[in-house]
């Protein structure tokens, strides 16, 4: 294959250790391995950018930081922008971008996530990939509906302005890209029309030889005797507060009356004072960041996904249905995950259709271990990354003879 890859993205990729990372980290090696690939990209205070991104790229530009929240809302307030293309537009990376396309032989360019195509010119002569992963705008009309006073106003324009942003990307790239069919379905309602727009789902994968039950040794003293419940992921983002939130106050009370020693275990770095403040509560443990979450996941009894607002496909749900934990899940976390219910995974809307089926998997140990055992089957099966990326290839350079645009 000739020609180089240009690749932006909104964070490092890597470490692979939280949802977005892990896709942008799998699709960079990927890209890597086909050719030349040059890098674009925002530290985020890893402390290992640098390092990772000399070992797999042929060039490329690590900001140091992005702008601060009230800088870029500020600029955004008087340019009429919405503050997410704002907190990541940089003077910098713009004119390195126009040097790697000046000076190397670019023929596409892979966009990972919709604040970076800001970068990309208008009349770029090759291919244009927008990876979306979900549709942002959709996030932030929840967040503005659910709110009150000025951060809804806040919320609502940025939904308004970035919703017009992500049509306007999605018609200038040759391809745009989302993680599910319920996200890809979401983008076809929020735009005035598809024309011009070749809309496809790349679904993320899961690193099942990494996420495995024999892939960390034991740790039987981690926990108490339990039932024990555990919810992992980045806990200063939103939606993960809420459903801890809502887990501690409206669901582990229920559970408890019937088990009075159950424990909910919050596992997952930059936990809020509102993440550390529900450790008062009787029967929850808020670890923070731990240096491996296999051994969390794997002395779990369930691993709970109470989420009432969710983009895309949950990784934090895969990684425990690779490590054969029975995994109880909302109608939001299940989304783009083709298992089945009652099978693969437990599903349960409302509180009280929780609380029933989390008390069920506790009564049936042997149902428990029966869902953990499908669900790592179906990871395995299903859910590759080397099975989701492989139509790479042919969305950055496809032939002559293959039709590009499938127009939904």
């Amino acid at each position: 294959m000739t020609g180089e890859t240009l690749f932006l993205a909104h964070r490092v990729p890597f470490p692979p250790d939280r949802g977005d990372k892990i896709r942008s980290h799998n699709v960079l090696r990927a890209l890597a391995a086909l050719g030349p690939v040059h890098v674009g990209t925002f530290d985020d205070g890893s402390g290992y950018g640098d390092q990772f991104l000399s070992g797999i790229a042929g060039s490329h530009h690590l900001v140091p930081r992005r702008k601060h929240d009230m800088l870029a809302a500020a600029e955004a307030m008087a340019k009429g922008h919405p503050v997410s293309l704002s907190a990541f537009a940089n003077e910098g990376l713009r004119q390195w971008v126009k040097q790697v396309l000046h000076y190397r032989p670019i023929d596409a360019i892979y966009v990972f996530s919709g604040q970076m195509a800001q970068y990309v010119p208008v009349h770029f002569p090759g291919r244009t990939v927008l990876d979306l992963c979900d549709v942002d705008s959709a996030k932030f009309e929840a967040y503005g509906e659910a709110g009150h006073g000025p951060r809804a106003w806040v919320h609502a324009r940025e939904a308004r302005l970035l919703a017009a942003a992500e049509e306007r990307f999605a018609r200038m790239a040759d391809t745009t890209l989302l993680i599910s069919e319920n996200e890809a379905n979401l983008f076809r309602t929020r735009v005035s029309s598809m024309n011009h727009i070749d809309l496809r789902v790349m679904r993320n994968g899961i690193d099942a030889q990494f996420f495995a039950p024999d892939a960390c040794p034991p740790q039987p003293t981690l926990y108490g005797p339990g039932p024990n419940i555990v919810f992992t992921g980045q806990m200063d983002y939103a939606p993960n507060v809420s459903a801890v939130e809502r887990m501690v106050q409206r669901i582990l009370p229920g559970i408890r009356d019937v088990h009075p020693g159950a424990e909910f275990h919050i596992v997952g770095r930059a936990p809020t004072p509102a993440v550390k403040a529900l450790g008062k509560h009787t029967g929850v443990t808020v670890w923070g960041e731990v240096a491996d979450v296999r051994p969390y996941l794997a002395e779990a009894d369930i691993v709970a996904a109470p989420l009432t607002i969710a983009r895309g496909i949950q990784n934090k749900v895969l990684e425990a249905m690779a490590m054969a934990r029975p995994v109880l899940v909302s109608p939001e976390a299940a989304t783009g995950i083709e298992a089945e219910d009652g099978r693969h995974f437990a599903v349960a809307e409302g509180d009280r259709m929780m609380i029933g089926r989390a008390l069920a998997l506790i009564d049936d140990a042997d149902k428990a271990r029966g869902m953990g055992a499908a669900a790592r089957e179906f990871v395995l099966n299903e859910q590759s990354w080397p099975a989701m990326l492989a139509g790479l290839p042919q969305l950055l350079r496809p032939s002559d003879a293959d039709p590009v645009r499938d127009a939904a």
